[in-house]
């Protein structure tokens, strides 16, 4: 698909948008003679998705992986959803950070990272790639270079990684699909960002790819049809999204951090969740995962930006507009 092709769906009205995923639906339902499942978050996208497929598919299961950094208000809402089985990753996050490394900047830049801390003979023709942007093969892939701003990343008195995601989320997916034999829908769209975008633009909506078989339905929607869709049908959401929280992923993942405003996830997380603020940013001698010193380090504020303000301050300060008030 080319990128004006994708602008073009993302500018669809809602209604025909709907038809559209739910056509999509249907192809992926009966591609697998309905051996699918709903990858579940409790997020508002997911949480749309449930609805959609399961207005087609009442019976249809949901699959939630509860890898401890998620927003007590999402829990609570997930418990809430009938038909939805809770799968745990084998490692806590704080085992995660000790194996393998902080996740920091993005995926990308965070494996490059990774790859030039610990040069071997094995990956010498990666580290190439990643300094000068030559393949193996000689020729030149400049976009595998790695930006120069964050060489100083390769000296970091700490471990970073990309893996984070692999072992506590895509691992027990796996496991599952694996066991169950189940094809998974997911509430990914291209509105999320680069690499997801870049990805649909690949894909599309259904990827029938060997090696794990994926359905979008929502892939061209935009967060702004989410939230229509939400309200035009009167579903319940996590409220922690009226607080003024956007994103409702891994509360301590640090990925992207450095590119919001002010006020960014931690500094709100201070005001909303002060206990798991405090734990996360403990000094890790001390227990805590040791967030404060990463931050520091990579020049990403983290505190005192609430200290004067009142909750119902939050969304005003950040130009959000709660959901509710829609």
């Amino acid at each position: 698909m080319e990128l004006w092709q994708l602008k073009q769906m993302q500018s669809l009205p809602l209604e025909v948008k709907i038809e559209k995923s739910k056509q999509r639906i249907k192809e992926w339902y009966e591609a697998f003679d309905g051996q699918v499942y709903v990858s579940f978050s409790g997020g508002k996208d997911s949480t749309v998705l449930l609805h959609l497929v399961r207005s087609m598919y009442p019976d249809a299961p949901a699959v939630f992986v509860d890898t401890g950094l998620e927003y007590p208000e999402i829990k609570e809402f997930v418990r809430t959803v009938e038909n939805v089985e809770t799968l745990r990753p084998k490692l806590s996050f704080r085992e995660v950070i000790e194996k393998v490394g902080y996740p920091v900047i993005s995926k990308k830049t965070a494996r490059k990272i990774h790859d030039l801390k610990h040069p071997t003979k094995k990956n010498a023709p990666t580290r190439k790639l990643i300094l000068e942007g030559i393949k193996r093969d000689g020729t030149e892939s400049k976009n595998f270079i790695l930006a120069k701003k964050w060489y100083y990343l390769v000296n970091a008195p700490f471990e970073i990684s990309n893996k984070c995601c692999a072992i506590m989320k895509h691992s027990p997916f796996g496991k599952f699909e694996r066991k169950s034999k189940l094809k998974p829908f997911v509430g990914d769209m291209a509105d999320d960002g680069n690499q997801r975008e870049s990805t649909y633009l690949q894909s599309g909506c259904n990827n029938y790819r060997k090696d794990r078989p994926i359905s979008q339905p929502l892939g061209f929607w935009l967060e702004s049809d989410v939230w229509e869709y939400i309200h035009k049908n009167n579903i319940s959401y996590c409220k922690v999204y009226d607080t003024g929280i956007k994103r409702t992923g891994c509360m301590f993942c640090m990925f992207g951090c450095h590119l919001e405003g002010t006020p960014n996830r931690f500094q709100r997380m201070k005001k909303t969740h002060p206990q798991l603020y405090h734990y996360c940013m403990k000094p890790w001698s001390e227990g805590g995962l040791g967030l404060a010193s990463v931050l520091d380090f990579i020049k990403v504020p983290y505190g005192d930006y609430y200290e004067q303000m009142d909750i119902s301050d939050i969304c005003q300060s950040t130009r959000i507009e709660s959901p509710n008030n829609k």
